[in-house]
């Protein structure tokens, strides 16, 4: 048996996020169909983490426990040559048996991308939020730097979630500008769910004035999620990292 550890990029826009489901295309199923296509087995894949539809990967880390025999520069090409044009492997590795995509991950960083312009850009529109208002690209930044720390982050978590734990640590958080666009980086070792869209628009509330400046740790700290902000749109949130203790 042999653990083989797969990364791709995708862009979300066409799934129903990770996670296969019974209404909608995933992008979960639709790697498992490519790798039934060219081994004749429907493996399982385990993802490093669920994502909600429309939501992209830069880099995204799954493993497959396989009998299939084939070299792994093999795979990637049948792979590559047979999933559709918004879903590539870029690496595919054997790791050790027990290796798990999901429960050895010991951070993720994610990207939030914002369109600050009042001129539309139609090859960006699917993959950032657009903000007609100048933000204040400093400011932000100063705001974001109070995610970093161990905390509690029930008041960034959506309604819904079934976790119990919500202390997550954040060792990254930043607002940067290229241009017209503004990102908003953050790194944890774990994240609630929809925990960073209501980062990212706690961020924009506080640009708009809805949400006084330096008011993020107090919000933490209350742990009301009515005290945050709204949940950012996901087509401008990316995986953009997943990092494994032994690289």
């Amino acid at each position: 048996m042999r653990n083989i550890l797969l990364t791709i990029r995708f862009d979300g826009t066409a799934y129903h996020g990770w996670q296969v489901q019974e209404n909608g295309i995933t992008v979960q199923q639709t790697l498992q169909d490519a790798w039934e296509k060219i081994t004749g087995s429907r493996d399982n894949v385990t993802g490093c983490s669920r994502t909600d539809s429309g939501v992209h990967a830069n880099k995204y880390c799954c493993n497959i426990r396989t009998e299939n025999t084939a070299p792994c520069d093999d795979l990637v090409y049948s792979l590559n040559a047979v999933l559709p044009d918004d879903i590539g492997v870029t690496q595919c590795r054997e790791v050790n048996e027990d290796f798990h995509a999901r429960y050895d991950c010991v951070s993720k960083e994610y990207i939030y991308r914002i369109w600050n312009s009042p001129v539309k850009n139609p090859f960006e529109y699917k993959y950032s939020l657009r903000i007609t208002y100048p933000l204040d690209e400093q400011m932000l930044d100063r705001q974001a730097k109070q995610f970093i720390g161990r905390h509690d982050f029930s008041a960034f978590c959506a309604s819904g979630s079934s976790v119990a734990d919500t202390v997550r640590t954040v060792t990254h958080a930043s607002v940067t500008r290229q241009g017209d666009m503004v990102i908003f980086r953050v790194e944890a070792d774990g994240f609630l769910y929809n925990m960073v869209r209501i980062m990212a628009g706690t961020l924009l509330g506080i640009a708009s004035g809805k949400i006084p400046e330096d008011t993020v740790t107090q919000i933490i700290e209350s742990g009301d999620r009515n005290r945050a902000g709204i949940t950012a749109k996901p087509y401008g949130l990316f995986l953009n990292d997943v990092k494994y203790a032994k690289e």
